[in-house]
Order: structure tokens, then sequence, then C-alpha cells
């Protein structure tokens, strides 16, 4: 085949270039792969590592693996060695598998800003009555308000006594209807505080017991690194 390339005046430069483009990549086979065969075997894992190794490597069965010779040639790509089920289901696994370690992470980060902000139960208890007060206050301002329109409430009362048997005056019956809308919405206001002010008191008797796990566990396990456990 040479001979008839230089024949035609095809320089052996240009031929070899030309034979060069259309090698095509070896694929290494499983057979080959699984004996290592004195192969290096190199990859990228989901984690973003490279990786090398002298017989197939693990991590890396759901994807290409670069395979060279002892001396750095290129020997060949081993393919993935998993069907595309067992690679979705990987994929999924690993998802889980991340999803749980950032709530892991997420739950250390909460303990120790918890920490911070309440170092002892003195600091935790400030912080409870703290809250309750602004809801007791809240709900103080409400019950007076509530009086007030109570008095108003009986004032229209006596007024609409005089009518008694005839049609109210209209501005005489907006201020009765006003005063009874406005008395219905200060008594939700009531009820939405009081139901706020029982979320506090679970809030804060929750927190509590887990603060006290976490101030018994001591300042070794407070400062837990990220890749440790986190206290609950």
């Amino acid at each position: 085949m040479i001979s008839r390339a230089a024949a035609s005046g095809l320089p052996a430069l240009a031929l070899l270039g030309a034979i060069a483009w259309v090698a095509p990549v070896p694929t290494v086979s499983a057979q080959t792969a699984s004996s290592g065969a004195g192969g290096i075997y190199s990859c990228i894992d989901a984690h973003g590592r490279k990786l090398t190794s002298d017989r197939p490597i693990p991590e890396c069965l759901d994807r290409d693996q670069t395979v060279r010779n002892r001396d750095g040639s290129m020997r060949g790509t081993l393919p993935p060695s998993y069907s595309a089920e067992e690679r979705a289901a990987r994929d999924e696994q690993r998802r889980r598998t991340e999803a749980e370690e950032s709530a892991r992470r997420d739950t250390l980060r909460r303990d120790r800003n918890l920490l911070a902000r309440y170092p002892d139960v003195a600091a935790h208890q400030q912080a409870r009555e703290a809250a309750l007060q602004l809801l007791q206050n809240a709900a103080r301002a409400t019950e007076q308000r509530l009086s007030e329109l109570d008095r108003e409430r009986k004032k229209l009362a006596d007024e609409a006594e005089f009518y008694l048997g005839r049609d109210l005056p209209r501005p005489l019956k907006t201020r009765i209807e006003a005063n009874r809308a406005t008395i219905e919405a200060q008594r939700a206001a009531a009820a939405n505080t009081e139901a706020e002010r029982q979320r506090v008191i679970t809030r804060y008797d929750e927190e509590l017991a887990h603060l006290r796990k976490l101030w018994a566990a001591g300042p070794s396990a407070q400062a837990a690194p990220a890749g440790s456990a986190a206290p609950r």
C-alpha cells in the first residue's frame, strides 16, 4: 500500500497522518480490564476527583475509564460496567446521599448557631420571657380595645332602644354594624395571639430539650468538624 502511495506521489508523512486520523480509539474489554494486564486506569468520579489505579476503579464503574500502558502510552478506554437502569439507580442513591449530607451539615450549623445564641439556661429563659412578653402586651392591648368596644356597644344599644319598633337611622345602624365587625376582628386577633403564645411555649420547650443535649455533649461535641455526625 505504501509503495502505491509513493508511486502516486503522496508524501510518506501525509500518508501516516491520514492513517492516524482514521484510526479508532481502542476499547478495552471487560475481561482484559478485570485481569488488569499491567494497565493504569484513571477517571473523574462523581465528585470531580481524579482517581488513578492499577486496576478498574470501583468509583468509576458508571463512566469511562482511560487505560494507559506502564510507559504512559494510550491503551484504550474501559466503558461503563452498569446498565442504564443501574446507572440511574446509582445516581438516585448518590442524590439521596448528598441530600442527607446537606441536611446533616445544615443541622450541625443550626446547632452551632443555637449554642452561640443560648450558651446556658439563663440566656434561653430570658429569650423565652421576652417573646412571651411581646405577646402578653398584644393580648393586653386587644383586651383593652374589646372593653372600649363593649362600652361603645352598650351606648349604641341604649340609643337603639329609643327607636324600638321603628327603623333605625342609617348613621346609627352603620355605627352598630361597624362596632360589631370591629369586636369580631378583635376577638379573632385575641385568638390568634393566644395560639401564637402556645406555639412559642412549645417551640421554646422543644428548643430547651435539644439544648440540654447539646450542653451535655460538651465543648468537643459542640465543635465537631463538618465531617462528623451532627449532635441530636
